[in-house]
């Protein structure tokens, strides 16, 4: 391909170059724990492979075996009291508004369900007698591969074992092989899930067969809170041995002597969307068998191929350190004291790898847990949810950037999907079109609220529609716009039915809500529980919070701009612009903070996990150091209250929200907190998030979405594009000083081929312009090169204007000091569809 090439850098030191780095997570002992082992995946099937020599343990999950069955749980009170909660918020009467909202719009679990919980399919068992006393020990994830390999020896003879979950094949595969011919030999038999008040499993080898152990399981309970569990699995285990002898028992197969051995998992249940379980589990896990005809080494082949087309789209060169020769779980736990860029870079790519694992075209969106679910202890942690006040959003957020746009669509399929079922619940709860969601959702789809005060949030739709419009920000298909446009109108048409007017200030607001999980603490009542305990509750049920502010007029904002590409629907636009210009401003408050509430209630150092107001900085794009600097700094003042300290996904925002503020030093900081070794019995009381042995985010317990929102913060660190400009090493900490990256996207259709940056300033950059048009470059430094000119004016690239924010409302008493940002350059360069262009440093 052509290249237009501004300049060149004449020299570049080899260390900087893209050399293959060696991406992986290695251990000198085997598993102790389910957060030791190493996860494996294909989007659909899930494999935590232990290592264990003597007798070792493969557990799976299938992205589709949940509990229950299709449901709905909206509550038919809401719509009858709805007028009444409102008007006791409006009278302040805070204490009677929660009550009423907590009886009549939280679903009722004598009737329905608060959600379902996603299972455990069970345990593959391989026994080796003989193998307690190795030596040579070494078991590794190599994320170039998407491979775990075992590797051990038992006197003179070296064995090894790898296994893959195959992307083209849709099977598990494991490989035994041995140093000296006629040396393998093991049993392999099944267990379900240690939880067997949850799942029970059956198994049993087919009569007439010696090669399939066949094992069928479902939810031990009739129903799971008040909804029939009418889901079931089959698994499939086919062995396959070269030489020696095989066997088959009542319910496990033994092999003796073998040269090498393969094992091939196949997994399915009756699911076949959230409204129908008409699936035949028996004939499709028997399909994925009888349909695979290769050898090994082929099947590895294909496998590496597919996963390798998303992995290797993003290379990260961040340094070398001694540190990388060492088992990683000693890196981690080493890292604060020690410089490991090559850390970093891992985690960075664990992330890609685990969003590659555990979302692809046709699987489920990655819930909680990925597709990663234990199955003992307190797991699954909050039932491995879709919780969608943060959570699964997160899981999404490295999607775009990070050059993994088709793992995103399966959670845009999941905002398809709660799109048609929210209607329902926007109907029956609220007299309203269009469509809402609350703070949770499962598999089946489910839209009323759910758990206490933290489900009387119905601004999630606006939240889902954000990911809607940032996929087309980047692609700019509009194919793919004309069919997301209607979830956008349904989701505005919601607000134009449900907003009220508030008294006080004359803004419409959206009431009742919450500031997810959180509450200014200044209202509070007793409560009688029926065993006569009294307890006290804090009032959570508010109107007009600014999370919910700033996602309303995100929404509105991203469907008047869609409608106006697609040059449709003029009139209900400027009904949509009416509405926006009636919502409340941002305000900052007395403490020179941004407000969390509609009042000036806020704290002046509050260390609450839930960052909700600062949702307009990240992921919003209404926040900017240079178009609004006053919310600018007064958010940041925000976060700094906030603290440091928090759990992972909570850590992970916080590295995103840094990168925006564009301190590349605190974001640094917050991934050394990160990248802390916490023990595997780590649980919720934990007050610190950390990273477990597998590299795991220990929120703790496990959950994925700290994972996925470093890996998006780094990517933050090194790129932005969503405040009028593709900005250039926004965000670059010190300990960075030199390094390399490649295959970001930014906004527009612009991606980068090869960033290189040297003593801690950019060196060169070359940019792919996949839609053309014009090209807004921000740097620290001044950038040199032919046909680039000082940028004026607003960006003419429509995927780079701002939102039409209103001015900030001050409090008398607020002490604003200015943003104390660095100076930038900013340049224009007219690029045309397919082509690429270089820069450099002016010299």
């Amino acid at each position: 391909m052509r290249k237009i090439i501004f300049s060149l850098l004449c020299v570049l030191t080899h260390h900087l170059s893209f050399a293959q780095q060696d991406l992986t997570l290695w251990y000198s002992s085997p598993s102790k724990a389910w957060t030791d082992a190493l996860p494996l995946g294909n989007g659909r099937l899930g494999a935590m492979v232990y290592g264990i020599p003597q007798r070792d343990t493969i557990q799976i999950n299938e992205d589709t075996f949940w509990s229950g069955s299709p449901y709905q749980n909206n509550n038919p009170n809401t719509s009858k009291n709805l007028k009444k909660i409102q008007q006791y918020l409006q009278d302040e009467n805070y204490i009677d508004a929660q009550k009423l909202a907590l009886t009549n719009i939280i679903a009722d679990r004598n009737n329905t369900s608060h959600g379902q919980v996603y299972q455990s399919i069970g345990n593959l068992i391989l026994d080796f007698p003989g193998h307690e006393n190795f030596t040579n020990f070494n078991r590794k994830l190599d994320l170039n591969t998407a491979v775990a390999t075992t590797n051990y020896k038992i006197g003179n003879i070296e064995y090894q074992r790898e296994i893959f979950t195959s992307f083209p094949d849709q099977l598990i595969i494991i490989h035994l092989t041995s140093s000296k011919k006629g040396t393998i030999s093991f049993n392999t038999s099944f267990v379900g899930p240690l939880k067997k008040n949850m799942v029970t499993v059956a198994t049993i080898v087919p009569s007439g067969q010696n090669e399939l152990l066949v094992a069928t399981g479902k939810c031990t309970q009739e129903k799971e809170e008040n909804i029939l569990n009418l889901l079931h699995f089959n698994n499939q285990i086919k062995v396959n041995s070269k030489g020696g002898v095989q066997k088959a028992n009542v319910n496990s197969i033994n092999v003796s002597n073998a040269d090498e051995v393969t094992i091939y998992i196949s997994v399915a249940t009756n699911f076949k969307n959230y409204k129908d379980i008409s699936e035949d589990a028996e004939k499709k896990a028997s399909e994925y068998l009888t349909n695979f005809s290769k050898d090994y080494e082929t099947a590895k082949k294909d496998h590496i191929i597919a996963y390798q087309k998303q992995f290797k789209r993003v290379k990260l060169n961040l340094g070398q350190s001694s540190q990388s020769k060492k088992p990683t779980d000693q890196r981690i736990s080493e890292f604060a004291n020690n410089d490991d860029p090559e850390l970093v870079s891992t985690y960075f790519q664990f992330g890609r790898y685990l969003l590659i694992s555990s979302s692809q075209k046709e699987t489920q969106p990655a819930n909680l847990q990925g597709i990663w679910n234990p199955n003992s202890g307190q797991y699954p942690a909050w039932d491995s949810k879709y919780t969608t006040n943060i959570n699964v959003e997160m899981n999404y957020w490295p999607a775009e950037v990070t050059n993994l746009t088709e793992c995103h669509d399966p959670f845009i399929q999941l905002v398809k999907d709660v799109s048609i079922t929210g209607k329902q619940t926007a109907a029956e709860m609220y007299n309203s079109r269009g469509w809402t969601l609350h703070h949770n959702t499962d598999l089946w789809r489910m839209t009323g609220a759910v758990d206490k005060t933290a489900g009387i949030w119905p601004t999630c739709n606006a939240w889902f529609s954000s990911h809607l419009w940032e996929k087309y920000l980047f692609s700019g298909d509009n194919n793919y716009l004309k069919e997301i446009y209607p979830i956008l109108k349904s989701a505005s048409e919601f607000y134009q039915d449900f907003l009220i007017k508030d008294k006080k200030t004359g803004y419409l607001v959206v009431s009742p809500s919450i500031s997810p999980e959180h509450t200014p603490g200044l209202h509070n009542y007793e409560e009688t529980k029926p065993d006569g305990s009294i307890v006290k509750e804090r009032c959570n049920v508010y109107a007009g919070v600014t999370m919910d502010n700033q996602m309303v007029f995100d929404l509105l904002s991203n469907t008047i701009d869609a409608a106006k590409i697609l040059g449709i629907d003029k009139d209900f636009s400027k009904q949509l612009e009416n509405l926006r210009s009636q919502l409340p401003p941002m305000q900052i408050g007395k403490y020179s903070q941004l407000q969390e509430w509609l009042e000036d209630w806020d704290k002046k150092n509050d260390a609450h996990r839930h960052l909700s107001h600062l949702w307009g900085m990240f992921p919003g794009r209404q926040i900017s150091a240079f178009q609004t600097p006053e919310l600018f700094e007064a958010s940041r003042n925000s976060l700094i209250g906030r603290g440091d300290a928090s759990r992972g996904w909570s850590m992970g925002w916080k590295v995103c929200l840094w990168a925006r503020y564009l301190d590349g030093n605190h974001a640094y900081k917050l991934i050394q907190n990160q990248l802390n070794l916490k023990p595997a019995n780590a649980t919720i009381k934990d007050p610190d998030g950390g990273t477990y042995s597998n590299m795991f985010d220990a929120h703790p317990p496990f959950q994925i979405d700290g994972n996925f929102g470093c890996t998006a913060g780094i990517a933050e660190m090194l790129i932005q594009s969503h405040d009028g400009a593709l900005s250039l090493l926004p965000a670059l900490p010190d300990a960075w000083k030199e390094g390399s990256v490649s295959g970001l996207r930014a906004r527009g259709g612009f991606e980068i081929e090869k960033m290189i940056w040297k003593n801690n300033k950019l060196a060169s950059i070359i940019i792919k312009s996949n839609l053309g048009g014009n090209l807004r470059l921000r740097s620290y430094h001044q950038l040199a090169g032919n046909n680039i000119t000082k940028a004026k004016e607003e960006n003419p690239n429509y995927f780079y204007q701002f939102q039409p924010i209103e001015k900030a409302k001050i409090s008398p008493q607020a002490k604003l000091e200015g943003t104390n940002i660095k100076t930038v350059y900013e340049y224009d360069i007219d690029t045309k569809k397919g082509l690429s262009y270089q820069f450099e440093i002016a010299q």
